[in-house]
């Protein structure tokens, strides 16, 4: 069968999530084409050749788009099967399953992808509607990156004088915490699964060969597994000594595995994205995070102890967050010289609640709550403090156009600021936000 893979979004990078698919439906005999519609054009030709479609949505911009890009094709191709994989694949169901989709899968999809398009070429009709989650082992192929753009059409490592393409990997799926404004644990309830080492050297070795000079482990937290995180960079370091690379962890395995950090820096690693959130020690609770404001500090200064710049990933628009709060954030920011590690849309982050989400059985979640918005993915929520939402949408508004005009990051830090002080009341003498260039970064600022 002619099978078109398409992927709205996945952070800026080469989506491997169409690349890993493409190889088991390579495997499996079917004609492959990958589309990607972050950095191509729409192509109704190529929806037009293919005998079924499938969507890759592993994260709430992905789904979102996706639903619109199904509704393309359901318009002009009624008949024809449509599948969404990845984790955010359950999420709308209602809206999805059926008037959009004959197959909804989350987890570990290729096998199920394998067999839905089993069910397809073996029926004259549309499988019956399905969704499916799948947690178990999947022996994983090479991915198949010949079919995507190149690298040098997505995320670049900014790093001084360096400008490079980065690559992409995962070395393992899932995640063995239970945050509870996180997607990944309604699907792996705290499990977690290892891509095999030799599938990911060989894929590392691919992307430099097409020119990548730094690799992102896009693991949900790279420490999960902490002995084969240090298994998979002294290979991968051994084999390529010149690459570098960043990776995602939570503030508690910095801290409980500190003894690993000099590894990890010996091994090329620049950055540790780490979800922060807000220095709010309650909200943390909430959201069962697992660390305080202090230890956030903490993990800042072991992570430069060692050469490895922190880049904290902030939510500060909850249901409980208060105009002192955003105050905070930004003083935490400027306190440990963390101006320029972070992107500045983070600072207008407003919390999502998709449908499963452990928050909707929070007690402190309850007299927040609204409906449910199909369109945006989300239950509504009010805050407790009204003026937080008018901070967030000018906030918003603010990063947007600054982003328009190119504005460097402190000069909207310091709009920022200053929206934020007018809007708390504070008055006091501006603190100096430091260093605030020549920091590691990524040049795609999303992270959601």
């Amino acid at each position: 069968m002619r099978v078109l893979l398409v992927s709205t979004y996945e952070l800026g990078h080469q989506p491997l999530h169409v690349a890993s698919p493409a190889a088991a439906l390579t495997q499996a005999g079917h004609d492959v084409d990958c589309m990607d519609i972050s950095v191509e054009d729409w192509d109704p030709q190529r929806v037009e050749r293919a005998d079924a479609v499938a969507f890759s949505v592993p994260m709430h911009t992905a789904m979102r788009l996706a639903v619109a890009a199904a509704g393309t094709v359901k318009r002009r191709r009624p008949a024809m099967p449509v599948a969404f994989y990845g984790l955010y694949a359950l999420v709308s169901r209602d809206r999805t399953l059926g008037p959009l989709a004959d197959r909804l899968i989350a987890g570990e999809y290729e096998r199920e992808l394998v067999s839905w398009l089993e069910e397809v070429a073996s029926s004259k009709r549309p499988p019956e509607p399905r969704a499916v989650v799948n947690l178990e082992r999947e022996a994983k192929l090479l991915p198949v990156r010949d079919a995507l753009p190149p690298l040098d059409r997505y995320a670049h490592l900014d790093h001084g004088d360096r400008h490079v393409p980065a690559g992409y990997v995962e070395a393992t799926h899932g995640c063995a915490y239970h945050c509870k404004h996180c997607p990944v644990p309604t699907i792996y309830d705290g499990r977690t699964r290892r891509v095999p080492l030799e599938v990911i050297l060989s894929d590392i070795e691919r992307q430099v060969a097409a020119g990548a000079q730094h690799i992102t482990f896009g693991d949900p937290d790279f420490l999960n597994r902490f002995r084969y995180a240090i298994e998979v960079v002294e290979a991968v370091h051994e084999r390529f000594p010149d690459l570098t690379y960043d990776v995602t962890t939570k503030v508690e395995h910095v801290l409980k595995h500190r003894d690993l950090l000099p590894d990890l820096a010996r091994t090329g690693c620049l950055f540790a994205v780490s979800a922060f959130e807000t220095t709010n020690d309650r909200i943390l609770e909430i959201l069962d995070k697992g660390h305080t404001s202090d230890e956030m500090a903490q993990a800042v200064g072991l992570l430069r102890e060692h050469g490895i710049e922190p880049r904290p990933s902030w939510m500060p628009f909850t249901p409980w967050t208060t105009l002192d709060d955003l105050v905070d954030i930004l003083d935490f920011v400027v306190r440990h010289d963390l101006v320029d590690n972070v992107d500045p849309v983070q600072y207008s982050i407003r919390l999502l609640v998709p449908e499963g989400s452990l928050l909707l059985d929070s007690p402190a979640m309850q007299r927040h709550l609204g409906a449910y918005d199909a369109e945006r993915l989300t239950y509504t929520w009010t805050p407790a403090d009204a003026e937080t939402d008018r901070v967030q949408r000018e906030l918003a508004a603010r990063v947007e156009r600054d982003a328009e005009a190119e504005a460097s990051g402190v000069e909207t830090f310091l709009r920022i600021r200053e929206l934020v002080w007018d809007a708390a009341g504070v008055q006091r003498e501006a603190i100096p936000v430091g260093s605030t260039e020549g920091r590691p970064r990524l040049t795609e600022p999303w992270f959601c």
